[in-house]
């Protein structure tokens, strides 16, 4: 059976866009999610705060800080998702290990698919460093995200597969999120390659930071993700958080923004 995150892939490429969990306030999270929505997100990475976010840059780590010391929680995301996800495309819920492990994984798992969560990213659970973890949270309710890398070899790649589910979450860059002025120039020899090898759709991430530059990634790829440029639009104000999702999402659905914005940088 097609999952609800694979069938969003089915009739365009995908708008994925990531938002932090109770930044700026918490009461501000189901307002943004539902705008997110309402720009045409055909996924969204709602993001769980930690306070060790190894895989994050200074932008969403700022975010998970300030969300952290308003109290939220894995509890209170949860909560807040559950009261407004029938209203929204498919979410993947992006965590680290340990927020899941304290929670416990059961609990986790439950409440999630209760929340009417869709898929789940680990980031810091590679592929064989915890098997029996890996495994329970593979055959639970949500499909599980796998993350690939520029270097990530064949045989590693298969066997992150052999574990996955939803989509392929594909790094265009070695480091942490954030934005950045250009994409790499292999970015386009990289992905088609990388779908030659892999039945899942393949969406990426890490550094996309305009409209221009989501437009040429979704040229390639069968999702765009956006995380840390958002979180940034939202940091000056919703308003022009607002408008650059938007934009974003006009320029994945190839609606406008027409550009070859890969260059050398």
């Amino acid at each position: 059976m097609t999952s609800r995150i694979e069938g969003a892939f089915a009739d365009r490429t995908a708008f994925i866009p990531f938002l932090s969990s109770g930044y700026p306030r918490p009461a501000d999270t189901p307002r943004l999610l539902e705008r997110l929505a309402a720009d045409g997100a055909d996924i969204i990475e709602l993001g769980i705060p930690f306070s060790d976010p190894l895989a994050d840059g200074p932008t969403i780590q700022a975010a998970s800080w300030r969300a952290l010391e308003q109290g939220v929680t894995v509890e209170s995301a949860l909560d807040q998702l559950a009261e407004i996800s029938a209203d929204l495309p498919p979410v993947v819920v992006f965590s680290y290990v340990n927020p899941i492990l304290r929670m416990g994984v059961e609990r986790f798992l439950e409440r999630a698919e209760a929340a009417g969560a869709a898929g789940l990213l680990v980031t810091d659970l590679p592929v064989g460093s915890h098997p029996p973890l890996e495994r329970r949270l593979a055959s639970g309710p949500l499909d599980l995200i796998p993350l690939a890398a520029p270097t990530t070899p064949r045989a590693r790649l298969e066997t992150i597969l052999g574990h996955a589910s939803g989509f392929l979450y594909y790094i265009s860059r070695l480091g942490v999120t954030g934005a950045r002025e250009a994409l790499d120039a292999a970015l386009d020899d990289q992905v088609r390659r990388l779908r030659t090898m892999v039945r899942l759709p393949v969406a990426v991430g890490f550094g996309i930071s305009t409209p221009q530059q989501a437009a040429a990634v979704a040229g390639m790829a069968d999702g765009v993700v956006v995380g840390s440029a958002l979180i940034a639009a939202l940091g000056r104000s919703e308003a022009a958080f607002g408008e650059l999702s938007a934009a974003l999402s006009e320029a994945v659905h190839g609606k406008t923004w027409r550009s070859a914005a890969i260059r050398h940088g």
